[in-house]
């Protein structure tokens, strides 16, 4: 079966993530949240990663079936309640997707010593396009707020916000790489292989 055509197979990873892969052991259980084709379940997974790859469009996780180290999941995130109970990650990577119900289990989803990197795009992004739904845009400061939430505060390694090329187009985008409160400091795990 020959992948559909889609701009998003084959993409590189994005930067952001890319840059702090660094901070995601090689043997990592990464949870992709809203993989769709799943260019960074498939980066995670060539770095040693074992993957689960969650999305609600099963022609775009099926292009992932086979793929070594990625298991996929077929669940609608907004539609029903949280797909994974109480299973725990080493990484949880969410890229271009926001529902904010969805913060508390995110959360509960990583390790104590875990790798949270999620970038996706804020307040100010409507001035260049979609999403312009404030439903589907942060708020200033919103994912260091999702970082530092009680009981266990992340240490934040990497925080963005602001206007950004993207693609070739402007927008804006909110970054952030943290660590759990378990992780020694500072985080030291295999070399970046980021290119």
């Amino acid at each position: 079966m020959s992948a559909p055509t889609n701009p998003h197979i084959g993409m590189a990873p994005s930067p952001w993530i890319a840059r702090f892969a660094h901070l995601v052991p090689a043997r990592a259980r990464v949870l992709d949240l809203a993989c769709g084709y799943g260019r960074h379940a498939r980066f995670f997974a060539a770095r040693g990663a074992q993957v689960l790859a969650v999305d609600r469009d099963t022609a775009a996780l099926v292009t992932l079936a086979g793929t070594p180290g990625v298991d996929i999941r077929q669940a609608d995130l907004e539609g029903e309640p949280w797909p994974l109970d109480s299973q725990r990650f080493d990484a949880v990577v969410v890229s271009h997707y926001l529902h904010r119900p969805l913060f508390p289990d995110l959360r509960a989803a990583l390790e104590p010593d875990g790798t949270l990197l999620y970038e996706t795009f804020a307040q100010g992004n409507e001035a260049y396009g979609r999403p312009s739904n404030p439903d589907f845009l942060l708020r200033p400061g919103e994912l260091l707020a999702l970082a530092s939430a009680a009981p266990h505060a992340l240490t934040v390694v990497a925080f963005e916000q602001g206007r950004v090329d993207l693609d070739g187009r402007p927008a804006v985008m909110q970054r952030v790489a943290a660590v759990g409160p378990m992780r020694a400091w500072p985080p030291v795990v295999a070399a970046s292989t980021a290119t």
